[in-house]
């Protein structure tokens, strides 16, 4: 398990089915993208495809932001940032693309054109509202 998000941040991010906004870097600009997430292994998996995954091949920091809210009056939030690999083997993808299917309701082998992306986070922050 990754030291860089403490356990009660932790909680958040895996106590519940939330979207993710996942931030590459496009032409030294900004690209930010809602993603399908899970949290496994001391790492975020996602499964991109696209811009996304053309960006991360080109540069590989990242950082997702992720937010649960009431109509949207925010409960917490949380900043990740870390270093994205691509998943290449190709049965540990299917096995991460499923795994978020599941976890989102999905059909488990939908959106087989993604490729698994997992995300090593390097630091952290969160905050709650009260």
């Amino acid at each position: 398990m990754s030291n860089a998000i403490p356990e009660e941040a932790l909680e958040l991010l895996t106590g519940g089915v939330h979207v993710a906004h996942l931030a590459t870097c496009y032409e030294d600009r900004p690209h930010v993208a809602p993603v399908w997430y899970d949290y496994a292994d001391g790492a975020v998996e996602l499964v991109i495809t696209g811009q996304k995954l053309e960006n991360v091949r080109r540069n590989p920091r990242v950082a997702l932001s992720v937010q649960d809210d009431d109509g949207g009056d925010a409960n917490w939030g949380m900043t990740l940032r870390g270093t994205a690999t691509v998943v290449e083997d190709d049965a540990e993808g299917r096995e991460i693309l499923r795994r978020i299917n599941r976890r989102y309701g999905a059909d488990e082998d939908a959106w087989e054109e993604n490729t698994a992306v997992r995300v090593d986070v390097g630091s952290a922050s969160y905050w709650t509202y009260d």
